[in-house]
């Protein structure tokens, strides 16, 4: 406790230096905390929105996500209910899954032939309740922009589309989507008719059955059977959507797995090209990992099978992370170099203008490991009021920025997000970085402490 008195003392009696050096010390750490907290929201916001869009972990056949995209008859996975039950039904995994649900994905050609246009588009069937289950993942508390599929309760020919398809489709002015001014120049067909083609429209009807057509904007949809020939399908749009990023906005459809099974199998044995597996917390995906391989191996005979995470699913959340990473290392670097040089030099000048003192105090018997501990206990003092006073800083800033409504639009992305900055929800980076700041501090006040304690007594007393 003395020693501490007469650190708080010592620093204390030179107050501009002290509150220099402390205020340089405070505005690295609230740059630290502010930009990690940055990279937190981002890095969390793109894990929450994959998870809630492909799952943490995926059941394909291999080679599918490689070579298969655009083929999914030859890359089905054949009795995929039993391997869900099979998931299910596993007492290791019954704590750890949230939904398990399969999907399959189709290309083909959409048509709105009373316009004279047709599209190509990316269509995902899925299990609409398990769907908008998975959407509701949110472990880490973001601001998620997630919408459940308008599909619940639907009929089996209701779809989802892209607004960027709309804009191709000429469907602007009947699903009402704003800024959008292609439907004054509707482009007729060539025998001015406004109906599709009649072998196409053949085929639509024996497709669509007895089901009761809903209410809505009507399309065609064009594609290959497993048998190669083509197969089509009378679809009822019922709104479009904003996908967030306009290459996937420009081809996305959504419908029911049914509906999209049956254009690609007929009336043959259905199959889906993924199981998606979401689980509680993606701390547990190694484990879940490991266990759904074994219960694959053992299992799951005549088709070879892969496991598949939402990192390799997408590739740019590795990538972000990386950069966002690699640039939260620079300025940490940067930051912690400046803050120990300004230290470093705020001790050494109190060394040399306490010379005397040091000599006085080995003189009254002080051995030379109190008087090392007595410059130590300034650098570390010091470093813990600009802990707290940094810590503080970046709560308020980031309280005001993440209050502020100020918004960006990323790269790729069709509208915008809200700037947000997590300091107090990210507990590792509040801790290593005071920990660090710590270090920092004692590294820095080492090599003075260590040169004062080295002083002889009879020089340090003559020193003028």
């Amino acid at each position: 406790m003395k020693t501490f008195s007469l650190a708080l003392r010592n620093l204390l009696r030179n107050r501009r230096r002290s509150l220099t050096t402390l205020l340089a010390m405070v505005v690295g750490l609230t740059a630290i905390l502010l930009f990690g907290g940055y990279r937190s929201n981002i890095t969390y916001g793109m894990e929450t929105g994959f998870i809630q869009g492909s799952g943490h972990l995926q059941i394909q056949r291999q080679g599918y996500f490689l070579e298969g995209g655009d083929n999914p008859t030859a890359y089905g996975i054949a009795d995929y209910q039993h391997i869900i039950d099979l998931v299910k039904q596993d007492k290791e995994l019954a704590s750890m899954l949230v939904v398990v649900t399969p999907t399959l994905q189709l290309g083909g050609l959409a048509g709105n032939f009373s316009a004279g246009v047709s599209r190509s588009v990316l269509a995902l069937g899925v299990v609409v309740p398990e769907r908008n289950q998975m959407l509701n993942w949110n472990d880490y508390g973001m601001q998620s922009y997630a919408k459940p599929l308008p599909l619940n309760g639907s009929n089996p020919d209701a779809v989802v589309i892209g607004e960027g398809v709309a804009r191709k489709i000429k469907l602007c002015k009947a699903l009402q989507i704003p800024d959008c001014k292609q439907d004054d120049t509707v482009v007729a067909p060539a025998d001015n008719s406004t109906q599709a083609p009649g072998d196409i429209a053949a085929l639509s009807a024996l497709e669509q059955g007895n089901t009761v057509k809903e209410e809505g904007t009507r399309i065609e949809m064009l594609a290959a059977t497993s048998h190669g020939a083509p197969n089509v399908a009378s679809l009822s749009v019922i709104t479009a959507r904003n996908m967030g990023i306009k290459a996937l906005d420009d081809v996305y459809m959504a419908m029911h797995l049914s509906q999209a099974q049956k254009l690609i199998y007929g009336n043959g044995t259905a199959q889906v090209t993924a199981i998606q597996i979401q689980l509680k917390h993606t701390s547990q995906m190694q484990a879940a990992r490991a266990r759904l391989q074994q219960l694959l191996d053992q299992n799951v005979k005549g088709q070879t099978l892969e496991l598949l995470d939402f990192k390799v699913l997408n590739p740019m959340y590795g990538q972000t992370v990386q950069f966002m990473n690699s640039m939260f290392g620079f300025i940490s670097i940067l930051i912690g170099v400046i803050v120990l040089f300004t230290i470093g030099n705020t001790m050494s000048t109190a060394v040399v203008e306490r010379t005397v003192e040091i000599g006085t105090l080995r003189a009254m018997g002080l051995r030379r490991s109190g008087l090392r501990r007595l410059f130590l206990c300034e650098g570390v003092l010091l470093g813990a009021i600009g802990a707290v006073c940094g810590l503080l800083g970046s709560l308020l800033i980031a309280y005001l920025i993440n209050n502020s409504g100020a918004a960006w639009t990323p790269p790729g992305y069709s509208y915008a997000y809200l700037i947000q900055v997590r300091v107090w929800q990210d507990i590792p980076l509040l801790i290593g970085s005071i920990i660090g700041l710590l270090l920092v501090t004692v590294i820095s006040a080492w090599l003075p402490a260590n040169r004062a304690s080295r002083l002889m007594i009879v020089d340090a007393l003559r020193h003028v």
